[in-house]
């Protein structure tokens, strides 16, 4: 089977999420609206721009030049400290969202993911309809836009998500390298560094196609080993795997910003299954059960809702957690509020194996514990949406 890898990078990662932190804690200035940058202390000579809003860039204003002189381009341009312990907090957000997609993922750095989505896509699921989801999503729950690259390998996903930005989605088939890719500059092939680009220029190489039809054995006398690879690269070429750690999750969650408030608890309820689905087939995936169910909803006016209970036996069947969601969502819910956002979490896991055997078991758990096995099975052979439950189960 080849290969299905998505790269997502968030767009102006440190300054996008001082904006959404300023704008949760009562800001009225969203300030990637305005000539803004984070940066170092000005006081000291190393002050330097680490991330800049789209209009600071059309000032000319780069990333990694000094704020003196990012000042000279733009006197009214507004500088705010980093803040690296809440950029790990967005991160994790980010990567927890990612976690409902694959669970084989690489963080390449604090605001760019790598996701093998090879098994994890079904065979009637289109790449380009789940990137839009994830992109959706993150514009919509967590407040700021990513670019995503899909293709065959972390390379050339990685190239593509490198070209036009802010908030797009591209692809880079192998089909497409020599019209989308080959025409670049040299310099944008990842791994070649300002150094090497004079002798490379020197050598006739301007472009990545010039490289890709370059005589590879003189590349490698040249350049060693790192020849071989940036003739490679320039050819599409990378089999390195999306490296990963095998972790646990302490909780499985899902939530989504409706397009319009709801007023009606059965329309809340169908998406509550719709939901609760989505997190129990991960459960099951991840060979976990859980103890606790929790259901969040958000009114129009923004405020948030949680109810949660522990299960009298921790289980993965999607049947017993909606039971429960539904129960909560119940009490939760007021007649007349409008909501926008419906949430549900699983807590306090446990390995599967860990499972213990109620005295109430019997052949109607076994029969459901049958039916979850057999949609999972249908969901990851034709995709997610192929099949869903009635309203109720």
């Amino acid at each position: 089977m080849e290969r299905l890898i998505f790269h997502i990078d968030v767009n102006n990662a440190f300054l996008s999420w001082t904006a959404v932190d300023m704008l949760k804690n009562g800001a009225s200035l969203d300030i990637r609206t305005i000539p803004a940058i984070i940066g170092g202390d000005e006081s000291q000579r190393h002050g330097v721009v680490l991330a800049k809003s789209n209009i600071a860039k059309q000032f000319g204003i780069k990333t990694g030049e000094p704020i003196y002189f990012a000042r000279k381009k733009c006197p009214n341009l507004q500088v705010f400290a980093s803040n690296h312990k809440m950029y790990r907090e967005y991160s994790n957000r980010l990567y927890e969202l990612f976690k409902e997609y694959t669970n084989i993922i690489e963080r390449f750095s604090i605001d760019e993911c790598f996701l093998d989505m090879t098994n994890f896509i079904g065979k009637n699921e289109s790449p380009l309809a789940i990137a839009k989801e994830i992109s959706t999503r993150v514009k919509t729950e967590q407040g700021f836009t990513v670019n995503v690259g899909i293709a065959h390998n972390k390379l050339l996903a990685k190239m593509a998500s490198d070209f036009e930005k802010p908030d797009k989605i591209h692809t880079l088939w192998n089909e497409e390298i020599e019209t989308k890719m080959w025409p670049l500059n040299v310099s944008e092939l990842l791994m070649v560094g300002k150094k090497s680009i004079p002798k490379l220029e020197r050598m006739g190489i301007k472009t990545i196609g010039d490289l890709a039809h370059y005589n590879k054995e003189i590349l490698y006398k040249t350049f060693g080993k790192f020849g071989k690879t940036i003739w490679e690269y320039a050819n599409g070429i990378d089999n390195s795997p999306v490296n990963y750690m095998e972790e646990k999750p302490k909780g499985i969650g899902n939530s989504i910003t409706v397009p319009q408030d709801l007023t009606n608890i059965s329309e809340i309820n169908k998406i509550l299954l719709d939901l609760t689905e989505q997190v129990t087939y991960r459960l099951r995936k991840e060979k976990m059960i859980a103890n606790v169910v929790n259901v969040q909803i958000k009114d129009s006016n923004f405020r948030v809702f949680s109810h949660q209970r522990k299960l009298d036996t921790a289980t993965s069947s999607t049947k017993i957690i909606y039971e429960q969601a539904k129960k909560l969502m119940g009490e939760l819910y007021s007649n007349g509020t409008r909501v926008r956002l419906i949430g549900v979490r699983v807590d306090d896991l446990l390995d599967e194996k860990d499972k213990q055997i109620s005295l109430f078991d019997n052949k109607q758990n076994e029969k459901q514990e049958k039916l979850d096995e057999t949609l999972d099975k249908i969901k990851e052979k034709y995709g997610r949406n192929f099949i869903k439950r009635g309203g109720e189960i």
